[in-house]
């Protein structure tokens, strides 16, 4: 039980597509105990579930916590969420469909439990602890195999009645363009995406335009990641960069459609691409930006890194919890 001597503790928990981590933190939300395990999509609801459990009931035991020390506990899920009813609606790379997972979760750690999709816990916590700590309103994207896209106003997450929001992979931004995985075509993601880029670069290898992708990752997507996109920008791979700077471009037009509409003071990108390259990409969406948005709101935001990294939605999930709780 909490006590003056010792106070208690929150609790974030991060599910991605490919793993999970959960994090204790104290009051001043110091770090104390973690513990990490890697997921897979077809180990089912159940098998998952089960792991999760034991990644927060281990990283409590790695604090030396007593379970009714922990005053909350948050957790970022990748994918559209009831937060009322703490219900998954749908988590794509897990095959989740209307999962109860706070009655779950609570069956074997019976303490209070809070759900927010991922990027917006990344989001909060960056805008509590990172990139955009001070800032009245802060938009973060995070684009990678699609684009995430989160928004904390004025100390609180945006999102709908029922549903997370902020979906920016999926502003249009072409007309009649490709098919996008959500089903409709011609999407931010199509043209932005690490994945859209990859693809495009994949195309230039294979015409013998990027002797450096194709000497480091060949032909195959999945080997075109983050890092070797920056390598082969670092080696003079100009058509490499000119893909990069397009899709930024996309993307600094759908950053300006969001700054017309909630006029954000402060835009974090993040990411793995982000990280690869953030001088290139951030000033390429900043320009891009910028020559979008009306004479009067060219000078009302800045755009810049992410700063925690991994930590980023563990962290915001756990504040997300004291918020939540700490408030009641």
């Amino acid at each position: 039980m909490a006590t003056d001597a010792n106070p208690g503790y929150w609790v974030g928990v991060d599910l991605g597509g490919t793993k999970m981590l959960a994090t204790v933190y104290d009051l001043d939300f110091e770090p104390r105990g973690r513990k990490r395990r890697r997921t897979k999509g077809s180990e089912g609801a159940e098998s998952v579930t089960a792991r999760m459990i034991r990644t927060l009931q281990d990283a409590v035991a790695e604090a030396e916590v007593e379970p009714d020390q922990v005053l909350g506990v948050g957790v970022g899920i990748p994918g559209p969420i009831d937060q009322a009813k703490g219900v998954v609606l749908e988590a794509v790379n897990l095959n989740w469909n209307d999962l109860p997972l706070v009655k779950i979760l609570r069956e074997a750690f019976d303490r209070p439990i809070v759900l927010l999709n991922d990027v917006d816990s990344g989001v909060y916590g960056e805008y509590r602890f990172g990139a955009g700590k001070s800032a009245r309103t802060v938009l973060g994207i995070f684009p990678g195999t699609g684009i995430g896209g989160g928004c904390v106003y004025d100390g609180q997450i945006i999102r709908g009645k029922r549903n997370s929001c902020m979906e920016i992979g999926h502003i249009p931004v072409s007309v009649d363009g490709n098919l996008c995985g959500c089903g409709l075509r011609g999407c931010l993601e199509v043209e932005a995406s690490r994945l859209a880029i990859s693809a495009e670069v994949a195309k230039a290898a294979y015409r013998g335009e990027a002797p450096t992708i194709l000497a480091e990752a060949g032909t195959n997507l999945s080997n075109i990641r983050s890092a070797v996109l920056a390598k082969a920008v670092e080696e003079g791979d100009e058509i490499v960069e000119r893909i990069i700077r397009r899709a930024a471009g996309y993307l600094g037009k759908a950053v300006a459609t969001c700054v017309h509409l909630i006029c954000p003071d402060t835009i974090v990108l993040g990411g793995g691409m982000v990280e690869a390259m953030p001088k290139l990409y951030v000033n390429a969406v900043t320009e891009a930006a910028r020559e979008s948005v009306m004479p009067s709101f060219v000078d009302t935001f800045k755009i810049v890194a992410a700063k925690l990294g991994d930590d980023a939605a563990v962290l915001g999930a756990a504040a997300w919890a004291e918020k939540t709780f700490g408030e009641q």
